[in-house]
Parts: structure tokens; sequence; C-alpha cells
């Protein structure tokens, strides 16, 4: 993406200064007219002035264009954390200040067990309570220094929130993370609350042409409705024997812990994306009514190419702002790249080597930005559903205003419990945590493509 904005730039900056030559050769025609002291133009001048008005406002349009193209990627490469690697691992906030700086009591690599330290915290086992201060000074971590992009830390319960590290690492799992719930508005959970009820304007005000001096002013009354937005439970656990946690060489608690959390990530995904309102379930993306539906009958590049202009211009009409992603199946992807014309070409090249191509293609990547079709950059996730369709073998493409869908999370949240399995020396490792998500609020905003039959390779 980046090589992409390079080219935005260099673009602009071109257009740029086609504009000041022609808003110049513009001021040439009025000066001269000042300078022979005439009243007014030519006919030729005349003419010539009105043709210059009109190249510059195209090429005005041009720029604002490439304004909006450019801000719209730059905010994608900074989103992704492509732009810097290191900030999609660690967000610091304003440390506090403290008259002794002391290495993070869980720093990775220091031979130090969260879990392990739990454990003997809750098994009484603690005499010399360095588990206890460890604890304790991962607490003041967490609240006043450590920032999640996969979590909000609501500072509550210090104690059971875990390591930044380990919370980062699961993306690095052979699991599929959480591609399109990264993509949407997210906001911390609020405390204390099992629902989230949104203010929606169902009608508006009005707005008229008044018919004559005195007569009767336009009035509509504005109506309203809410939103509501379930707070739900996403859990899991592991029984492990004591001794693996402690005798084990290596710290096998934070094995155990990834792969929990990269299956909470996987989760909160599907939750997102389908999420069935039912059974402690959200009410994801594709069970949201008033979302936007294209069905192709007879699937061909064609006519999936005239479904995405068709989801895009829809956003448009209906959100009157534009989409900001398409997001498809990592199948869907590899069918367009696939994808060749008559004389065997393909039709989705690299960025800078198309020849009447229908996409970029930016990465080989995984659930990330992939490349650009029709100006909107393409998110692959492997979680779309493939069994849909009468024949329960199609994928969906979302073209959507991100933004405009919100998740709300509260922090990911872990326990080790002894009690259930104490008299056989096995403990319970387990994460938890809560969210609410909503698209009904500008519900217009989601397209979603179907009859995307199984691609052949």
């Amino acid at each position: 993406m980046e090589e992409r904005l390079k080219r935005l730039i260099a673009l602009r900056a071109k257009a740029g200064d086609e504009l000041e030559k022609l808003m110049a050769e513009r001021s040439a025609i009025t000066d001269l007219v000042k300078e022979e002291a005439r009243e007014d133009l030519s006919t030729e001048e005349d003419t010539e002035f009105r043709v210059k008005s009109a190249e510059i406002a195209k090429k005005q349009t041009e720029c604002e264009g490439f304004d909006e193209r450019i801000k719209e990627l730059s905010e994608e490469i900074e989103r992704s954390g492509r732009l810097n690697e290191n900030a999609t691992k660690v967000r610091k906030a304003i440390a506090r200040v403290d008259s002794v700086k002391e290495a993070a009591a869980y720093e990775k690599g220091n031979g130090r067990s969260y879990f392990k330290d739990l454990l003997r915290r809750s098994l009484n086992m603690d005499q010399d309570g360095q588990a206890t201060e460890r604890l304790r000074r991962h607490a003041v971590d967490v609240q006043g220094q450590e920032y999640r992009d996969l979590d909000r830390v609501d500072g509550n319960g210090g104690y059971f929130v875990p390591p930044i590290h380990l919370v980062s690492q699961y993306i690095e799992l052979a699991r599929s993370g959480r591609a399109f719930a990264n993509l949407v508005q997210q906001q911390p959970l609020p405390a204390g609350t099992d629902s989230i009820n949104i203010p929606k304007v169902t009608r508006g005000t009005l707005v008229g042409m008044q018919t004559a001096d005195n007569a009767a002013v336009a009035e509509q009354d504005l109506q309203d409705s809410s939103i509501r937005a379930d707070v739900r439970t996403a859990a899991g656990s592991q029984d492990v024997a004591i001794q693996l946690l402690d005798q084990s060489p290596i710290n096998f608690d934070e094995v155990v812990f990834q792969d929990l959390i990269a299956d909470y990530g996987t989760k909160v995904d599907l939750q997102v994306l389908a999420g069935s309102n039912a059974a402690g379930q959200v009410k994801g993306v594709h069970n949201t009514p008033g979302i936007q539906a294209i069905a192709i009958t007879a699937l061909t590049l064609q006519s999936f190419y005239a479904a995405i202009a068709d989801g895009i211009q829809r956003v448009h009409s209906s959100r009157y702002l534009p989409p900001t992603h398409i997001v498809m199946h990592p199948r869907r992807w590899g069918w367009l790249t696939g994808q060749l014309d008559g004389d065997l070409r393909p039709l989705v090249l690299p960025a800078g080597r198309s020849l009447n191509n229908v996409a970029t293609l930016d990465a080989v990547a995984s659930q990330q930005v992939v490349g650009e079709l029709q100006g909107l950059p393409v998110v692959t996730d492997p979680n779309i559903g493939t069994v849909y369709g009468t024949g329960t073998n199609e994928d969906l493409v979302y073209v959507v205003r991100a933004n405009d869908l919100l998740l709300f999370e509260s922090g990911i949240r872990t326990r080790v419990l002894n009690e259930v399995g104490g008299k056989n020396l096995t403990v319970t490792l387990q994460v938890y945590g809560y969210l609410a998500f909503t698209a009904e609020r500008y519900a217009q905003s989601v397209v979603e493509i179907s009859g995307l039959t199984a691609p052949t390779f």
C-alpha cells in the first residue's frame, strides 16, 4: 500500500502543478486587459477565459479526488500498522512518573510465568510474597502503561489482565484472526451494563421554500428510536496438571493461553460477521435487518465486477458517504486473481504493471489489505462463511463503510481455578471477555453480495 500511496502523492503533485499553470494562464488574460486599460475582454479572450475556467474546475475536482484517496489510504496504512510495524504490537500511553523505572513484571523472555504466579497465590503457596508482588506490579503496569490493539483494557482487576506480549502474539498462531472485526469502529465496553442502547434518528426535520412573504414555513418533527446491542460473553478454558505448570522447563501455561486467545479472536470475528442474536450470540452483520443485498444469478467476472460497482453506488446513494472497504473470503480473492483476458493475460497484477486490469495486487498477505478493487482496499477474511446459497457452497462479499459499525469490547480477562480438579492436582486456565456489536445504526452502510458459487482453479 505504501507504493500505491507514493504514486497517488506523485500524481497529486503533478495535478497541482498543472492547476497552478492553468490559473496562471487565466490570470494572464485578465492582466493583459488591465495593462491595456480596457473595460472588458474581447470575444476571443472571453472564450479562452471560459475554457480555462472549465479546465481549472475539472483539475480542482481531480485534485480533490486525489486528496480524498490519499487520506483514506493513509488512514488504512496507519490502521493496519504497516506504516509502523511496532504500532500494531504496543501503543504506549503516557507512562506514570516513577522515581525508579522497573522492568515489566512479566516481560517476554524473563522466565516468569503469569499463570504460575496466579496459581501459587490461589493455593497459598507464595510464602515469600514474590508472586504477589509481581502480580501487584503487573496490575500497575496494565492500568498505567499498557494498551492493546486486540482488546480494551478497562483498568479493573489488574491481576486478571494478561501480559501484553501474550495478547499480541496470538496473531502468529495458525488460526484465523479477526480481520473484519478489526476494521469496524471499536469502543471500550461501558462498565455495569448488560446492553447498550444507541439513539437513532428515524425521521428528520424539514426545510422547504417559503411560497410568499409571511407564508407558513415548512416544519416536521424529528423522530427517533433506539438500537439495542446486548452484551455477550466469550469464554474458554483448559484443564492442566499442576505438575506441568510447576515443573515444565518452559512456561507451558503461555502456550495454552496463546491458543485460547487465538480462538477468542476468531470467535469475536465470527460473531461480528454472522452472530445469530440467539443462544448468547450478538447480532452479526449477516443477520442485521436493513443491510443492502445484491444477488448474482450467474457468476462471471463481468457480473461480479458490476455487483461491486453496484454495491459502492448503493452506499453512496443511501448513506451519502463513501464505503471504505471490500471484504471477501481468500478463495474469492484467489478466484479474482486467477482471471485471464481473451489473450490469457492476468487481469489482476501488482500495482504499476497494469494493462486493462480489473484490480491491483498490493501484497501476498493474509487477513489484511491484499489489493485494490474499484478504488477500495480489499481485505480477506477466512471467517466469512462458505456454506451460503441454495447449494450451500457460496461465500459472501461485503462492501462496507466500516466506521459505521460499532464493536464494544471489555478487556480479555484470565482466571486460574483449582477447586474443581483440585483433588487430582488439576487446575483450569480460563479466559473470558464481554462484547456487544451492532450494524443497525447505519444498516445501509453494508452491502452483502451473494450468489458466489465455489470457484474452480
